[in-house]
């Protein structure tokens, strides 16, 4: 059966870089590719980091796992190499050696690919709030059943978003799976934009997804 064609919405590139993060991108990021990973039981996947803040995050939280990080937008994987390497000689940091980088629609590395995850991550991705462009919202009952695909058979799909209605929508989604919907409190989720609740400004709100 032929492929049929992966179309990623969003911009993939944003203002022009500065000369390091472009060269960042030309020279160091082909090191950071998750080629050659196994099923180790810990691995951990962000999906549309922005610029790599929580994917630090979880490499500190977690030295023990292999982070993925899944983002199109150049500009941001261009921001998170610039984060986790030395502006003197461009080498990784050592709290982030557990980081890998996919620059692309991370459809295409889970398509062809058996990996298997601990954590999913989906923060705050593009609502596209506007009618005409429901089609182009990422959590769609497919996109989700091929998430739970990938995960071990304890893992878990962790989603947070401040847009409601996109919240409500996901759960409509979710109910075209198997997949199995719970609401965290916030005191068990670890993200800026639970810090930035905690300080009363505008909640996100967080589900869990398992396959049990």
């Amino acid at each position: 059966m032929e492929k049929q064609e992966i179309r990623t919405f969003g911009r993939r590139h944003g203002k022009k870089l500065s000369a390091r993060k472009q060269t960042l991108l030309d020279t160091v990021l082909p090191a950071f590719l998750p080629k050659n990973i196994k099923n180790t039981g810990n691995l951990i996947l962000e999906i549309g980091f922005g610029n790599g803040e929580h994917v630090r995050d979880l490499a500190i939280r977690n030295p023990e796992s292999i982070i993925i990080g899944a983002e199109p937008f150049m500009n941001g994987v261009a921001a998170l190499l610039s984060a986790i390497t030395s502006e003197s000689d461009n080498q990784i940091l050592p709290d982030y050696k557990n980081i890998h980088i996919w620059p692309d629609d991370v459809r295409k590395m889970l398509n062809d690919s058996d990996l298997q995850f601990n954590e999913i991550w989906v923060l705050h991705p593009d609502p596209w709030p506007k009618a005409r462009h429901e089609k182009r919202r990422l959590l769609n009952a497919e996109f989700l059943k091929l998430l739970g695909a990938h995960l071990t058979d304890n893992g878990q799909i962790i989603i947070g978003t401040d847009h409601w209605e996109y919240f409500d929508w996901i759960i409509e989604q979710v109910k075209q799976t198997s997949l199995y919907a719970s609401f965290p409190p916030l005191s068990t989720i670890h993200t800026r934009y639970q810090e930035k609740n905690m300080a009363e400004t505008d909640a996100p709100k967080y589900m869990i997804l398992t396959n049990q």
